[in-house]
């Protein structure tokens, strides 16, 4: 999902500087609605199972202190180690969706350039 994600928003900056039309706009700014779309939808799932598994985390740690079987500091070490990779990855989700929110604004801003120009030319 990373390198998909960074491929995407490298591809998208490009075709956001190289777009002349309104209509070609108009398909990037859709298409990039549906991305930010599906991104949230990951976001959110990625939150809950983070959310899970500091959950577990905290009931393994709970069950480790009140019983000192030694077999749930393999499972505490374990799903720690989990939740570091859940925790950076959920982190790079979140940021880039928020990339992609002011790549949005970018899209709009250059929308509402196109169509000043257009009403120029019109003149």
């Amino acid at each position: 999902m990373t390198e998909y994600l960074k491929a995407y928003m490298s591809k998208t900056q490009q075709r956001l500087s190289d777009c002349s039309s309104p209509d070609m706009l108009e398909e990037l700014l859709a298409e990039h609605m549906d991305k930010i779309m599906f991104m949230q939808h990951e976001r959110i799932v990625h939150f809950l199972v983070t959310m899970l598994f500091a959950i577990v985390l905290a009931v393994f740690i709970i069950g480790l202190l009140l019983t000192d079987n030694m077999a749930l500091l393999i499972l505490v070490t374990i799903i720690l180690v989990l939740l570091g990779f859940y925790i950076k990855h959920y982190y790079f989700l979140e940021n880039t969706v928020q990339k992609m929110y002011r790549v949005y604004d970018e899209m709009l801003e250059k929308r509402r350039d196109l169509a000043k120009k257009e009403d120029t030319s019109h003149d």
